[in-house]
């Protein structure tokens, strides 16, 4: 199996997603591609100490900054991105590994790769913890702006990815607001409720923030400007606790007896959460696999992205969710919002 990794992406750039990279192809025995500038990556992979034999690197001489817009995109023809992309398209690549710019890759593996039949607008499913299992949100990042038709899309998406991907029989979907009652919400998500409780779906009504890692639903549904809110103050609360905890604990010393005999559970807890364990987000509805990770990706962050890409091409959750949508004639179609 070969995943191209933009080596460009990221806060961080070809230290941490070439080390990262480097990593999975040894753990996981597939083959990396590192797209970006050449001479760099060669370089990056020596300090490494592992030889080129196994690693391909292909020449992409121009990278998308992570402020960069939509002018970047069109006008850098040659970016780590764009060559990324096409190399999926082509088959010389199974999957897209990147940490960079969401917008750019959003845009330009849409583009590309072009999206599923029936598909308005990909969205950024990512599969959180909770107490019960894992949680599909969708949309966090992809889409700031979206219409009824376009979360009743990302339903059906997310419905088809738990039940193929995590063998999830009827998965219950629930859709974030700002209140359970069926009138909460504002206009989006009001009339978004009337589409799923029309829909073919194990619809079970309003959910709320609170409820991302409660395990209440199995899927949740929002615009990616909500979504991505929710992630990032869920990230910012896991990170600052730790923050928190290290400083109420150095205070006393029974605190620091306690954590000694509690660290082993305390470090399986925070793993748990830790966002460099889950890798990224799996760009749904386009047709291939593109997973997009965190900006602020770690080498561990950048091995778990491969891996998950890993997964999702050997369970071939694109040819299922395309397989299944033909199935159903296409979603909804725009017009009916």
């Amino acid at each position: 199996m070969k995943i191209a990794v933009d080596a460009m992406g990221g806060d961080y750039g070809p230290r941490v997603t070439v080390e990262g990279a480097l990593s999975a192809a040894r753990d996981f025995g597939l083959e990396v591609i590192l797209v970006g500038a050449q001479d760099l990556l060669r370089q990056e992979v020596r300090r490494m100490g592992r030889p080129e034999a196994g690693v391909t690197i292909v020449d992409a001489p121009e990278a998308i900054g992570m402020s960069e817009g939509l002018l970047a995109f069109r006008r850098k023809k040659r970016s780590s991105i764009r060559i990324g992309a096409q190399l999926v398209k082509e088959g010389r690549a199974d999957a897209l590994v990147s940490t960079g710019n969401t917008a750019a890759v959003v845009t330009i593996s849409q583009k590309t790769l072009g999206a599923l039949r029936g598909v308005d607008r990909p969205a950024l499913a990512l599969l959180v913890p909770t107490q019960k299992g894992l949680t599909l949100l969708i949309d966090v990042g992809a889409n700031a702006n979206c219409r009824p038709h376009h979360l009743e899309q990302f339903a059906v998406m997310g419905r088809i990815f738990m039940e193929n991907v995590l063998g999830l029989p009827q998965p219950r979907i629930g859709l974030m607001s700002i209140g359970e009652e069926k009138g909460k919400g504002n206009e989006l998500t009001k009339a978004t409720f009337e589409r799923l409780e029309a829909a073919p779906l194990n619809f079970i009504g309003n959910v709320e923030g609170k409820d991302i890692y409660s395990g209440k639903a199995d899927v949740i549904v929002s615009d990616g400007f909500t979504g991505n809110i929710a992630l990032k103050v869920s990230e910012g609360v896991v990170e600052n606790m730790l923050i928190m905890a290290r400083g109420e604990i150095t205070r006393n010393l029974l605190a620091k007896v306690g954590f000694f005999l509690m660290r082993r559970h305390l470090r399986r807890l925070f793993r748990r959460l830790d966002y460099a364990q889950y890798g990224g987000a799996h760009l749904l509805g386009v047709n291939g696999v593109c997973i997009i990770g965190h900006g602020r990706s770690n080498p561990t962050a950048v091995r778990n992205a491969v891996r998950l890409a890993r997964e999702y091409v050997r369970t071939g959750v694109t040819e299922k969710i395309k397989k299944e949508l033909g199935r159903l004639g296409g979603v909804t179609e725009g017009a009916k919002a």
